[in-house]
Order: C-alpha cells, then sequence, then structure tokens
C-alpha cells in the first residue's frame, strides 16, 4: 500500500476559518462518493463549524486523565483499524496529553500517512518552528506548540485561508472567534491590526516560498527555459569591478518596489580567459548583497553572456542589472561585450537594465585574454583572413602596385598570416601561409604564372616566409593554450577557495554544498549516493534540484568518493578537466556528511553523558537520605508492633508523628527527583491558563511550618499566564528552602508586586545568603553547598523550580537580601502583555 497524500489548510492566525474550509472539503469529498471519517476536529463552540460536523462520521476520540483532568485526543488505533480513504486531523501543531499514542498529533498524521490514509488537517502560521522567534517578536506569545517546517513542506497540497485583519476583528467583535468573556482582552492584545497584518505577511510569504519551489519543480521536470514572470527575481551580474556595488544597491531598489522581491548577486568565472578580478572586492560586493538580503552564487560558464542567460532563465528570474561596460573605445573592435550581448539574447521574457557608473569606458584593468576555445565569429573570421585575404591582396598587388619587389610583398603576405593567427588560432594561419606560399610562387617569383621557381634566391625566400608563417602560428597558438590553461586554473581556485572559506566561516551545511555544486556548473540536479556494500543498493543521502538519480550509471557525471560513496551530477557531461573540481565537492560533501552525522552522535553522546552523569550524582546523593526517613519509620513501626513494651498514648502518637514526618520526608524527596527526571527527559508540558497569584501562593505553603511565612500578596494584582500546578510547586520548593535557611523567630516574607508586563513575587529570608559567585550553582542539581544539616534534602528544590520556572516562561534569580539573607526573585509573565493563553497553544479554524 502507497503512502497517503496530505492536503494542509494554512492560516496566519487563529479564526480564519481552516477548519470550516476542511469541513467543506470534507462535504465535496463525501459528495464524490469519498470515504471520509473525522479523526480529530475542534469546533471550539463556534456554530458555523459545528453545524459542519454534521453528517460527517466521527472516529470516538481517546480519554486520558491528566493531574487529576480529563482529557481526550484522537484515537490513533480506531482510525487505522476503521482504515477509510481520507480522515479529518485538526490543529496539526498539537501537543497531545502525556500518556497519547505519540507526543504530537503531527506524529499521529505520520502514522495515518504512513497507512496509506489520506489525510487533511489545519495549522497556522505561528506554529512552524522556524518561525517561533518571529511571531515571538510580532506578538510577544512564545510559541509552545510547533510543527516543524518540513513536515509541512512535504505536504502534497498546501492551500492558504486568508482574511483581512478588518475583516477577522469583526469576526471576533461579532462573537465567532470566542466568547464573549475573552474578546476584549483578545481585541487588545493578539488581534491587534498590527500583529494581525505582520502574521498575515508571514502566511503569504511562505506561501510564496513553496509555490515558487513547486514551480521549479515544474520547471525542471518539463525542461521549460522561458522564464515565468510570477514574481520580481533580479540577477545582478558582477564582473569583481568596482562597479559592483552600484549594481547591487540599484537591484536592491528595483526589488523593493515590487512585494516579494529577490535579488540574486552572480559571478560568471569564464574558463575562455583572464579577468581582471579582485577576490577582496568580490568578498566585499558578497557581504553587501547578503545584508541586502539577497544571495550570493558563483557559476563557471565558457561564454560569459551565454552564462548568465543560462543562470538567469534557471532561477526563474525577470530582470538582469548589468554594468556599462569598462571596455575603452579602441576594444570594442574585439566584440560588443557582455551587455550588449545580453541584451540583445535576452529576448521578450528578461528586462536588461543598463547601469551607468564611474568606471565606464575606463579600462578593465587586464587585456582581454585569448584562449584556445575561440568564438565562433573569431574562428570564420581567421578562416577568411587566412584564405580570401592573401587572394584579395594578390589582386591588389597585381592590378594596382604591381612593382612593389618580392621582399614587400612577402612581408604583406606574412603580415595576413599573422592576423590569421590571432584570430582563428592554428590552423587558419598555416591555410594562409599555405596560400600565400602558392601565391607567390605563381605571381610573384619567375617564371611568372607557374608554380616552379627557377631562381634559387626566391627559394630561400618563399621557404623563409613559410618557415615563419608556421612559427608565428605555432607561437600564437601555444600562448592561447597557455592563456586557457590559466583561465581553468583561476577558476578552479576560486571554487577551491570558496569551499575553504566555507570550511573557516563554519558553512557545514550538505544541502547548501550540493547547491552551490550544482549552480557553479548548471547542472539540473546533484545528489550524495551511499551503500552499506558493494552487494546493496544505493541510497541517496542527500540531493538537491529535480529528479535526482539512484544509481551512478544513470548520472551524466559520477564522482566515486570511496567504495560506497559517490557524487552524481545529471543535466549534460562535463569535460574532462572540470573532474579535479569535481573531486574537491565530493571529498567536502563526504566531509560535510561524516560531520553532519557525527553531530548528531556527540548530541546522543551528551545526552548519555549527562543521563549517566546524573544517574551516578542521584545514587550518591540518595543513599544517605533515602535510609534516613526509612529507618526511622522503621524503627517506629517496629516499636509500635513490638509486645514487650505497653507504650503510653503520648509515646504512641510520638512515634506515630515520626512515622509521618518520615514519610513526608520520602514524598517530597521521591516528588523533586520525580519532577528532576520529568526536566531531564523533556516531558513537562505546561498548561498555560490566566491564574490569579494570590490563589496559587496560600496553596504552596501547606508543606511548612505555621508562622514561619508573611504573606503580602495585594488582591489587586494583575492575573498572570502560567500552568497553575507548576507555579505551586515552584513556590513551595521556594519557599520550603528559605524556611529551611531562615534563623528562627525570623518568618520569610513573601510580597509580590506588579512591574510593566510582568508581575514579580520575590521570597525573602534572614538566613545565611549566598556569595556571589555561588548565586547560580544553588539552582543546580545537588547542590547544598555545604551549610545544609544532613537529612536536609539532596539538593533539588532549587533546580526543580528553575526547570519548572524556565517552562512557564518565567525566570527565577537569586538576590542579596539587605541586612543579610537570600532573596528569590521569581518573575511571571501577566496576561494583560499578551492574549489569553489557550488561543495562542490550541485554536481552530
Amino acid at each position: 500500500m502507497g503512502r497517503g497524500r496530505l492536503r494542509i489548510y494554512l492560516g496566519a492566525a487563529p479564526g480564519v476559518g481552516k477548519t470550516y474550509a476542511m469541513l467543506s472539503e470534507a462535504h465535496r469529498r463525501i459528495e464524490r462518493g469519498t470515504d471520509v471519517v473525522v479523526g480529530f476536529v475542534e469546533h471550539h463552540g463556534r456554530p458555523r463549524t459545528e453545524v459542519m460536523l454534521h453528517g460527517l462520521e466521527t472516529v470516538p476520540r481517546r480519554t486520558l486523565e491528566h493531574r487529576g483532568a480529563t482529557f481526550t485526543e484522537m484515537d490513533v488505533d480506531a482510525v487505522l483499524e476503521r482504515a477509510p480513504a481520507v480522515a479529518l486531523v485538526d490543529e496539526l501543531a498539537h501537543t497531545n496529553v502525556p500518556g497519547a499514542r505519540n507526543a504530537k498529533r503531527w506524529q499521529d498524521v505520520e502514522e495515518l500517512l504512513r497507512a496509506g490514509i489520506d489525510v487533511v488537517s489545519t495549522v497556522n502560521i505561528q506554529h512552524l518552528e522556524s518561525l517561533g522567534d518571529v511571531v515571538e517578536s510580532i506578538t510577544g506569545v512564545r510559541q509552545r506548540e510547533t510543527v516543524p517546517d518540513e513536515v509541512v513542506r512535504r505536504a502534497d497540497q498546501i492551500e492558504l485561508v486568508d482574511m483581512s485583519p478588518q475583516a477577522l476583528r469583526r469576526r471576533m467583535a461579532h462573537g465567532n472567534i470566542y466568547r464573549p468573556d475573552r474578546m476584549d482582552a483578545a481585541l487588545s492584545n493578539y488581534f491587534r491590526p498590527g500583529n494581525l497584518t505582520a502574521l498575515r505577511e508571514l502566511a503569504l510569504l511562505w506561501t510564496a516560498d513553496r509555490v515558487d519551489e513547486y514551480l521549479r519543480q515544474y520547471r525542471g521536470e518539463h525542461g521549460i527555459r522561458t522564464t515565468w514572470q510570477a514574481r520580481e527575481r533580479i540577477v545582478v551580474g558582477l564582473t569583481g569591478g568596482p562597479e559592483g556595488r552600484t549594481l547591487i544597491r540599484r537591484a536592491a531598489r528595483l526589488a523593493e518596489k515590487g512585494a516579494g522581491g529577490e535579488v540574486l548577486a552572480v559571478h560568471i568565472a569564464a574558463s575562455d580567459g583572464l579577468k581582471a578580478v579582485s577576490p577582496e572586492e568580490l568578498a566585499v560586493q558578497r557581504t553587501l548583497v547578503e545584508g541586502l538580503g539577497g544571495t550570493f552564487h558563483h557559476v563557471i560558464g565558457e561564454d560569459v553572456p551565454s552564462a548568465l542567460l543560462d543562470f538567469a532563465r534557471g532561477v526563474n528570474a525577470t530582470q538582469i542589472v548589468l554594468g556599462v561596460s569598462r571596455r575603452r573605445a579602441w576594444q570594442y573592435v574585439l566584440g560588443p561585450g557582455v551587455s550588449a550581448t545580453v541584451a540583445r539574447e535576452s529576448g521578450p521574457d528578461l528586462d536588461v537594465h543598463i547601469v551607468t557608473h564611474d568606471a565606464a569606458a575606463k579600462g578593465r584593468g587586464l587585456p582581454i585574454a585569448r584562449g584556445a576555445r575561440l568564438g565562433r565569429a573569431r574562428i570564420v573570421w581567421g578562416w577568411l583572413v587566412g584564405v580570401l585575404g592573401p587572394a584579395l591582396l594578390g589582386l591588389l598587388l597585381k592590378t594596382v602596385v604591381p612593382d612593389l619587389g618580392l621582399a614587400n610583398d612577402m612581408l604583406l603576405f606574412l603580415t595576413l598570416t599573422v592576423a590569421a593567427a590571432l584570430l582563428g588560432g592554428m590552423l587558419p594561419a598555416l591555410a594562409s601561409a599555405a596560400v600565400g606560399c602558392l601565391l607567390l610562387n605563381y605571381f610573384f617569383t619567375t617564371p611568372f604564372h607557374r608554380f616552379t621557381v627557377s631562381d634559387p634566391k626566391n627559394i630561400v625566400a618563399i621557404v623563409i616566409f613559410v618557415g615563419v608563417a608556421v612559427s608565428v602560428a605555432s607561437v600564437v597558438d601555444l600562448a592561447a593554450r597557455r592563456t586557457h590553461q590559466a583561465a581553468r586554473l583561476r577558476a578552479e581556485s576560486e571554487i577551491l577557495s570558496f569551499l575553504a572559506g566555507s570550511i573557516l566561516r563554519g558553512e557545514n551545511s550538505l544541502d547548501a554544498l550540493l547547491e552551490r555544486l550544482r549552480e557553479t556548473f548548471a547542472m539540473d540536479s546533484v545528489a550524495l549516493l551511499e551503500r552499506d556494500s558493494e552487494l546493496e543498493p544505493w541510497s541517496c543521502a542527500a540531493a538537491v534540484g529535480g529528479r535526482p538519480v539512484g544509481r551512478p550509471e544513470d548520472a551524466d557525471v559520477d564522482i566515486p568518493v570511496g567504495d560506497n560513496l559517490a557524487l552524481v551530477l545529471s543535466g549534460r557531461a562535463l569535460r574532462a578537466e572540470d573532474r579535479r573540481v569535481l573531486g574537491a565537492f565530493a571529498a567536502q560533501a563526504a566531509v560535510a556528511l561524516d560531520r553532519q552525522r557525527l553531530v548528531g552522535q556527540a548530541q546522543e553522546a551528551r545526552e548519555l553523558a549527562e543521563s549517566d552523569r546524573f544517574r551516578t550524582a542521584l545514587l550518591a546523593a540518595v543513599s544517605h537520605d533515602l535510609r534516613t526517613p526509612l529507618a526511622g519509620i522503621k524503627a517506629s513501626v517496629t516499636s509500635l508492633r513490638s509486645h514487650d513494651v505497653t507504650w503510653s498514648e503520648t509515646d504512641r502518637e510520638a512515634l506515630l508523628e515520626g512515622i509521618e514526618e518520615g514519610a513526608d520526608r520520602l514524598a517530597a524527596l521521591i516528588g523533586n527527583l520525580l519532577d528532576m527526571s520529568r526536566l531531564n527527559t523533556g516531558t513537562v508540558v505546561p498548561m498555560i491558563r490566566e491564574t490569579d497569584l494570590d490563589e496559587v501562593v496560600p496553596m504552596a505553603l501547606s508543606g511548612v511550618p505555621e508562622g514561619s511565612v508573611e504573606l503580602d500578596i495585594p488582591e489587586t494584582l494583575p492575573m498572570v499566564a502560567v500552568d497553575r500546578g507548576l507555579l505551586e510547586r515552584i513556590v513551595a520548593n521556594i519557599v520550603e528552602n528559605a524556611v529551611k535557611y531562615s534563623p528562627a523567630g525570623c518568618p520569610v516574607l513573601v510580597s509580590a508586586g506588579s512591574l510593566h508586563d510582568r508581575v514579580v513575587l520575590r521570597v525573602v529570608d534572614r538566613g545565611p545568603g549566598v556569595p556571589d559567585t555561588a548565586k547560580e550553582h544553588i539552582f543546580e542539581p545537588f547542590q547544598r553547598l555545604g551549610d545544609a544539616p544532613r537529612g536536609a534534602g539532596v539538593g533539588l528544590g532549587l533546580a526543580v523550580a528553575r526547570g519548572f520556572t524556565e517552562a512557564i516562561r518565567a525566570t527565577l534569580t537569586a538576590e542579596d537580601t539587605p541586612g543579610g539573607g537570600l532573596t528569590m526573585v521569581l518573575t511571571l509573565p501577566r496576561t494583560a502583555a499578551g492574549p489569553p493563553a489557550p488561543p495562542a497553544e490550541r485554536d481552530g479554524g
């Protein structure tokens, strides 16, 4: 059975209509005869959404209990057993209640997809993992429930459910999203017009990028080379000259005129000649374009205009920005230049901007070198000069100036041979020498009009002429080949310099390296294949581009890296001389793959080492502290059960009180140990709710002696957005620690106040205090700083408090108490600083 298909309705904020759109799609599919069931849909009391559930088969949910409350989650087993064609699963980023089959709902969805069931789901843009920091900076709320971007990107269909901020606020005001008692707080906090506009832009841009991926894939699969102007994408051609900065800034201004504009700077390392390129200037320009939000690309091309146009069409660019040529006027006799050629050959699908700059017409610094691979036009001109030139010269010398003398005639023919060599290389020059020799013999040496020479001096002259012509042609051809080799080495050195620089900059992404290789050689796809042994099939370790090949023998170019690793490229065959650079890329790709896996293994090793350290410290710490209360309980029970002693009622009460105290100490110790274990394994899932501080703090003082704490909690304090249970444990641990170290007769003061967008709770004791160097160490597990009496615990109370504090997005710090002692400062987020917690944690469409 094949994998199911995933369709996602993506929204910018709660209430835009994702769930409603999903249910509408379900009704459409049922009308077409598709078997559709509701795996999990939350209507949040919205009447219109609830009506849409009518007529849909719903799989009963699974009931779970957590911390004394009852919750319902999707029953994955029941859905798999029902085996529908399509399952509706709302809220893809939802975190399941502990005890569920999977920790996250998107993992439930993955199981359904692997079973061949199509899934329709919903998610908001703020729940994408990569956008967490951006959303927090916009809304002030950190999203605890997230889904990896890759899960959403792998969806077969993504449909954006959009609504203007004004329309969404009207829906909110009409009571179509939240209850009336939550409406005002939501409108004045999370649902502010600025927040909604920014979130909407995030959703539109993210969806546009996803659509752009689909478009590139489609164009690659269908071999489409023309530009589809779906969005403004501007390519800047850089030569490494001083005009590059001007071109980049001009392109950035053009991109700003259209929403979603993108700037791609590209440097073509031509392999047909040396260029006046400054690596330092290119580095500066790369930094500039990346600072303006663009990207820098390095491409090798045989012909600069063609390579630039191929790159532009490959990235579906709409505009090209080039600078006015730096050539001097006389240099145009060698060709029209890159700018003019690109403008002429760009076609109707690409706009070309020629930008003036200060370096225009001031020279290129180095003359244009001639490579062994000359352009077609120059080769044609070389043959014309080498073959027709001598004929026309012979006609001119015979009819117009017949009496120049043989020496002068030979010099003129030799000039044509040199010109043919300069234009077309060796073969046109040899042809010119041969034709010139025959014409000199036939027309200008005696006997005339015959291919014989009667004067020995003329024979010597003709032989010298042929020798000089062949020598000149050979020298010119040798210089061209040396120039070509120098150009190739220059291009290779630039690529190898990039690879070395990427290592120094810490750029270890394997996908980025393969993408750079694909762009450099203008290939359709690049993949890194591996296998366990020669008898095993190849598997793809990483790939970029469309339709990567699965076997080295199917690729246009394959570079083996050892026996069981190969770099394969498809798109076109490359020359053998390119394999040196490809080999460097392949070696770097293998290193990147190994580094990527080593990083994962190192992370696992760190986690295992930390777990082992925790277990070792735990055993060392509890070896005494667990036995002490157990010994006391055992002794008291043994005494009570003894028939040899008759205990008075007072003695019995004392023994029972000792048993109760020992049990309480054991319960507190084991509770802290379990809490620390939950924190280490990352299984603490806070349930953020609006909470009154004056209701939680008194409940947290049940474990301390009466009269040991003074409370100063104003009833007018704003509500805080926290997990009520975790906050109670935090305060209890802090207060118990303070009471433990406070001297007799000095009660601990617990006070609270409001400060900007926070509520600050202070626990003040008059104990011995803690040095500044040790204030952070007291929050580490098993730390008692050597001043706690035996039996005072294993040093986990403050560590658990700090861990729970971070889980509820609060802070816990230690300060000196004026006059002596220690003050614990717990800073909690106010609900007035953001929207109510439920819509930020779980929402519907």
